[in-house]
């Protein structure tokens, strides 16, 4: 991935997060002539992520560090395999190592948790995809890393794509009128956004399927509900499920025939990449 300023950004407020008026145990135990190299260590087996955002942390703290990287994202880490090492300045690599670590290992666990999902549904033709349910102002680096673990985005944010939910259809007052309402807007603004309806049933399937919309979501549907949607809609737009998503019940729900599963946990519930980094005096 190519660090955007938005990254860059988020690195340097993380690193003034933690180092504030300054590393202070660094500084006084320490010497500053005092040069070091260290490595970090998988202590589980997981999906690599996130190694250009760990190298801008250490180049923003000190671009003496040189780190030279083992694997690459998207490479599985077997248990105790090292897959980064780094030489500079002892007080640098001290500073900086808890906020690089931080980045390495939320980003990794993601990856790892998004292949988990993508192997078990990797007979059928379903793809699993992400959620908006992100760390505020993390989403980059979190789609980035489902990507990296083998899944897909769906939309980046409200800007991008129509997905009209239960609540915008409430307060239209019906899934005609908010499809109604967001084909005209699309239109008169020449958005070219494709258009997402959640549905909860069939009849609102087929309320939906009365519009030239791109995908139907169906909410919280058990899987035969799902396969006499997929039924009905019969490939007349995307289907998408969601809701009641787990590891437990990808595979029965990817067998349903639909096209997306999307799952929020990706995200929101992904456990961190258990990651050592030591280091010793050169």
């Amino acid at each position: 991935m190519e660090l955007s300023d938005n990254i860059k950004s988020l690195i340097a407020l993380s690193l003034k997060e933690d180092i504030g008026r300054g590393d202070i145990t660094t500084l006084s135990t320490i010497p500053s002539s005092l040069n070091g190299k260290g490595m970090v260590k998988a202590k589980a087996a997981g999906i690599l992520c996130g190694m250009k955002v760990f190298t801008e942390v250490f180049r923003q703290t000190d671009a003496s560090i040189k780190c030279k990287w083992h694997f690459e994202d998207g490479q599985m880490l077997a248990v105790n395999q090292v897959c980064v090492s780094f030489e500079g300045p002892m007080q640098s690599i001290l500073t900086a190592e808890r906020t690089a670590l931080n980045f390495l290992q939320r980003m990794s666990g993601i990856a790892t948790l998004t292949r988990r999902y993508v192997d078990l549904i990797k007979h059928t033709s379903a793809k699993i995809i992400d959620t908006r349910k992100t760390t505020p102002v993390w989403r980059e680096l979190e789609k980035y890393a489902v990507r990296t673990g083998g899944g897909s985005n769906h939309r980046m944010g409200l800007y991008d794509m129509f997905l009209i939910k239960d609540n915008h259809i409430t307060a239209s007052g019906s899934i005609p009128s908010a499809i109604e309402n967001a084909i005209r807007y699309n239109n008169e603004r020449k958005l070219r956004c494709r258009i997402e309806v959640e549905t909860k049933n069939l009849d609102e399937v087929n309320e939906a399927l009365q519009f030239p919309i791109q995908r139907i979501m169906l909410d919280n549907m058990n899987p035969e509900q799902m396969k006499e949607a997929v039924k009905l809609i019969n490939r007349k737009c995307e289907v998408e499920a969601s809701g009641g998503v787990s590891l437990a019940t990808v595979q029965m729900i990817a067998e349903t025939g639909v096209d997306f599963i999307s799952v929020g946990a990706l995200t929101h519930s992904a456990p961190s990449m258990d990651l050592t980094l030591l280091v010793e005096k050169v």
